[in-house]
C-alpha cells in the first residue's frame, strides 16, 4: 500500500510539473479608478456621487514551433457582481507581422477610428433616453460574435499604412419583434507619416451591415463611414475627426432607426507629469421608429477638457470638466455641466 501511495505521489508530481512547463503564459493587467462626481443640470438639482471603474485582465497566449502566436484575454468579475468579459475570441499573429482574430472580432472600421482627445475624467451629463444623438465616430460600426477581422502588418502597399479587413455572418435565430444584427462587411486603413517635424495619423473606416426584424422593415440598414486626422508635435496632440451613417435598432426596445452625424475636435498637451486635454464633439441625428420617415432632430454639444498629473508609477491623479448642450424631439433638453475629481492605479 506504502509503494503504491509512494508511486500515485510520484505520478501526481511528474503530471503537475510536466502541466506546468507546457502550460500557456498569462499575464495580469488591471487598473482600479475612484472619484467623486458633481452634476449640476441647468433644469434639475445638484448632485454628487462617488464612482468607480475597476478591471481586471488576465491576457494568455502561446507561440506555436512555426512562429505564430496564438492569444486571449478575459476579464474576471467586479466585485458588485457585474459580468465580465467571458467572450473573447483568439487572435493568431503570423510571423510576417499580420494577424487575424477569430469569434466575436469586432468591426474593421470601428479599429481604425482616430483617438480624439477629450476630458480624461469620468464625468458625464445624463440626457433623456430617447436622445439619439452620438458622440463617438465609431457609431454605425455593428457585428455579430460570428465573425473575424484580418489586420494586415504595417507597411502595407506603402509605408506607414495598415489594413483590416472583418465579416460577420448570421447566427441563424428566427427574427424577432425588434431589430437585430445578422451579418456585416467592413473595411478600415491607419496611415502615418511625417510632415515635417509633426508625425501625422490618417484613420478611415466603412461598414455595412444587415439585420432583420420581425414585421416591419428597417428603411436603412447600419451603415457608414468616419474619417480622422490626428498630428503629433513634440508634446503637442491635435486631432479632428467627421463620421456619417444610418443606424437601424437603436432607442428604447431597440424600435428606433436614425440618419446622424459627429464632428469631433481635440487638444493634448504633456508638460512633464502634467497633462491637459481638451475636446469638443457635437452629433446631430433625425430619428424615426422603425420603417417611417422624416422624423426629429436629436442633438449634443459637448465640451470638455482635464487636467492629470501622473504621481507615481502607474498613479495618476485628475480634475476634469464636461458642460453639455443637447436637443430631444427638436427641443431643448438636459442641458447641464459635470465635474471630477479622482485618481487611477494602473497594473
Amino acid at each position: 500500500m506504502k509503494k503504491e501511495l509512494l508511486m500515485g505521489t510520484a505520478l501526481v508530481s511528474t503530471l503537475g510539473a510536466a502541466s506546468v512547463a507546457e502550460a500557456v503564459t498569462a499575464t495580469m493587467s488591471g487598473n482600479h479608478q475612484t472619484g467623486l462626481e458633481f452634476d449640476s443640470p441647468t433644469n434639475g438639482t445638484d448632485t454628487n456621487a462617488q464612482t468607480t471603474d475597476n478591471n481586471f485582465t488576465v491576457s494568455l497566449s502561446e507561440t506555436t514551433d512555426g512562429g505564430m502566436t496564438i492569444s486571449s484575454s478575459f476579464k474576471l468579475l467586479d466585485e458588485d457582481g457585474s459580468a465580465g468579459d467571458m467572450d473573447a475570441g483568439f487572435t493568431l499573429a503570423f510571423t510576417d507581422g499580420s494577424k487575424l482574430d477569430v469569434l466575436n472580432a469586432g468591426n474593421a472600421s470601428g479599429s481604425h477610428a482616430v483617438s480624439i482627445p477629450g476630458s480624461a475624467g469620468a464625468e458625464g451629463v445624463d440626457t433623456t433616453s430617447t436622445n439619439a444623438a452620438q458622440t463617438g465616430l465609431d457609431f454605425a460600426t455593428d457585428s455579430t460574435k460570428q465573425g473575424f477581422e484580418y489586420h494586415t502588418a504595417s507597411d502595407f502597399l506603402a509605408d506607414g499604412l495598415k489594413m483590416s479587413f472583418s465579416a460577420s455572418t448570421d447566427s441563424g435565430a428566427n427574427p424577432l419583434a425588434t431589430y437585430r444584427v445578422d451579418s456585416h462587411l467592413a473595411f478600415g486603413a491607419t496611415y502615418v507619416t511625417d510632415l515635417g517635424d509633426s508625425s501625422v495619423t490618417v484613420g478611415l473606416g466603412l461598414s455595412e451591415v444587415d439585420g432583420s426584424k420581425d414585421g416591419t422593415a428597417v428603411a436603412n440598414d447600419t451603415n457608414g463611414y468616419h474619417i480622422g486626422l490626428s498630428a503629433v508635435t513634440g508634446d503637442l496632440t491635435v486631432a479632428a475627426g467627421y463620421a456619417d451613417g444610418d443606424v437601424a435598432g437603436a432607442g428604447l426596445a431597440t424600435a428606433n432607426e436614425y440618419t446622424g452625424d459627429v464632428t469631433k475636435i481635440g487638444v493634448k498637451y504633456v508638460s512633464g507629469d502634467l497633462t491637459f486635454n481638451v475636446g469638443f464633439a457635437e452629433g446631430s441625428v433625425k430619428d424615426n421608429t422603425i420603417g417611417s420617415s422624416g422624423g426629429a432632430d436629436d442633438s449634443k454639444e459637448v465640451t470638455s477638457g482635464s487636467v492629470s498629473y501622473a504621481v507615481a508609477a502607474g498613479v495618476t491623479a485628475m480634475i476634469g470638466y464636461t458642460s453639455m448642450e443637447a436637443t430631444d424631439e427638436g427641443s431643448a433638453t438636459d442641458d447641464g455641466s459635470a465635474w471630477y475629481i479622482g485618481a487611477n492605479m494602473a497594473f
